[in-house]
């Protein structure tokens, strides 16, 4: 499996942006961000084909955050804008190999292999 590490975590106060990253022990070119609340189930976030550079985005992230990748440092971005207090949750990249010369079609949580531990954003109001 491919180690994930998570950084850019933090507290924000509304209307606030934070950059997540998310850096691979190796070239994977399927990979995600997803997240969770207390409480509520694990959501997908966003995800992009590095190969390609092609983005997909959730519910959460579209129209308000961008997801790109740095190939060079096996390094995925989230880059975050106008949080609100309902973005505060356990953000946390995921990784899978392309099968069939593809990535995963969507943000679904069974589709990935490779997990890491998490970061955490607190939006306040």
């Amino acid at each position: 499996q491919v180690r994930l590490v998570e950084t850019g975590g933090g507290s924000v106060q509304t209307g606030g942006s934070l950059t997540l990253s998310c850096a691979a022990s190796e070239n994977v070119e399927c990979m995600a961000w997803f997240r969770q609340a207390p409480g509520k189930e694990r959501e997908g976030v966003a995800a992009i084909y590095t190969g390609l550079g092609s983005p997909y985005y959730g519910a959460p992230a579209r129209g308000r955050w961008t997801i790109s990748s740095d190939n060079a440092k096996n390094t995925v971005y989230l880059q975050m804008n106008n949080l609100q207090p309902e973005d505060s949750a356990m953000y946390t990249c995921a990784a899978d190999r392309p099968h069939g010369g593809s990535c995963p079609v969507g943000l679904v949580t069974g589709d990935f292999t490779s997990w890491g531990q998490g970061t955490q954003v607190t939006v306040s109001s």
